[in-house]
């Protein structure tokens, strides 16, 4: 016997029952559940990232709950269910793919020989959804007309959603012509931040303007990576994997040598850092 979808559903009713329920679950808010939901979905991205595929399957289910457990307060409160939430993703999935569903139903079929190219594709990609966000009603009624930067999530990582930011404003002629403007404004951002730092130091400047000119600094990091079609996130998440895995070499070269790693010097380290690194190149060969 396998389990479906609706025994989900059964268990988090069950699990939520005020008086025969789980007392954590009955407890949780909507509030609450977030920092759950985020750590699930940075486990699946783990698992992806390490290729684990037999835990990747048990990761997804943990994330799958937490939609479950969502969709189940949002009937308690009568916001919506998990039906509705499915149906809205699917009218929703219809409508921003005109080039696979053309009459706008699931049913309709795309002519492969009339299939529009992935430049078109893309503007009505952001053309339906710059309409849907036109169409939602305003938060409050002083909240002011809707804005072109509006719907991109504060709660997101800040190179996240720079990257959106930035993807956004472009669509809207708001972006550097080419490449090179944007490494010319990296030099200005280093040396504006050089100089507050300088500044600070000696009390010429004020300390905040240190943090104002670094995130304008990563700031263009993410426009750079935008122009040469990186993943800004992914890109340091690699090389965070890199220096990992090089601090942890010289840990196991200095303990084969019986040296102790906090009573080395810094010119010592580097030089068994250097060591790591040719021996990484002789690997790539």
């Amino acid at each position: 016997m396998s389990y479906t979808i609706d025994d989900l559903k059964t268990l988090m009713a069950r699990l939520r029952d005020p008086q025969a329920g789980c007392p954590w679950d009955t407890r949780q808010t909507f509030r609450s559940i977030v920092p759950h939901t985020l750590e699930e979905a940075y486990e699946v991205a783990d698992a992806i990232d390490r290729e684990d595929y037999s835990h990747l399957e048990d990761e997804l289910g943990d994330l799958l709950f937490q939609v479950i457990f969502y969709s189940q307060m949002g009937k308690e409160q009568r916001h919506f269910d998990f039906d509705s939430v499915v149906d809205n993703l699917v009218r929703k999935l219809v409508r921003r793919h005109p080039h696979v569903f053309p009459d706008g139903t699931l049913e309709s079929r795309i002519d492969p020989d009339n299939r529009p190219g992935e430049a078109e594709i893309k503007a009505n990609w952001e053309r339906i959804k710059a309409e849907e966000r036109a169409a939602k009603p305003e938060e409050s009624a002083d909240s002011g007309p809707a804005r072109r930067l509006d719907g991109i999530a504060r709660t997101l990582p800040a190179m996240v959603r720079a990257e959106k930011l930035q993807r956004r404003a472009a669509n809207h002629g708001f972006d550097w012509p080419d490449v090179e403007p944007v490494f010319d404004k990296l030099h200005e951002e280093i040396d504006e931040l050089k100089e507050a730092w300088y500044d600070a130091c000696s009390g010429a400047g004020p300390v905040e303007a240190v943090e104002d000119e670094l995130g304008d600094l990563l700031f263009v990091c993410v426009n750079l990576a935008r122009f040469m079609k990186v993943n800004p996130e992914q890109a340091l998440n690699s090389t965070n994997h890199k220096f990992e895995a090089r601090f942890s070499a010289i840990e196991e070269h200095l303990e084969r040598e019986g040296r102790d790693m906090d009573g080395e010097s810094l010119e010592a380290l580097d030089a068994v850092w250097q060591a790591v690194k040719g021996i990484e190149k002789q690997r790539k060969k």
